[in-house]
């Protein structure tokens, strides 16, 4: 497992801690002129569960891949939060948030994957 896969099941690891839903992995290696190598796109129901999912994802990449972001941002209503690991960019949303940005859909040619829902 790279580095990158480490980090990327991590931050799965710490939505899921918090019951957050509807994760998916976007990989964008092999795509030229990408910023990221990976996206983890994550969706809590409200601002509090998007900042206590935030704070999951810090503490699980922390722990489980030893890094720490590079820059957050979006903290400050929570609506839309993006933790910059460089190679790796988690975006947690609000339901409303994630449909008006629709960043699932930004890369057609990504190769995408659907993590089930934790009930």
């Amino acid at each position: 497992m790279t580095e990158n896969e480490k980090l990327v099941k991590a931050c799965i690891a710490g939505i899921q801690e918090k019951k957050g839903k509807k994760i998916r992995v976007v990989n964008l290696e092999g795509i030229d002129d990408t910023i990221t190598k990976y996206l983890v796109i994550g969706e809590g129901y409200s601002p509090s569960q998007v900042s206590a999912l935030t704070d999951s994802v810090r503490e699980f990449s922390k722990k489980d891949a030893n890094a720490r972001p590079s820059a957050v941002d979006g903290t400050r209503n929570n609506l839309w939060v993006a933790l910059d690991y460089i190679d790796v960019v988690v975006h947690l949303f609000v339901p409303d948030a994630r449909e008006f940005y629709d960043v699932d859909n930004l890369w057609e040619d990504a190769k995408i994957t659907d993590i089930p829902d934790i009930d």
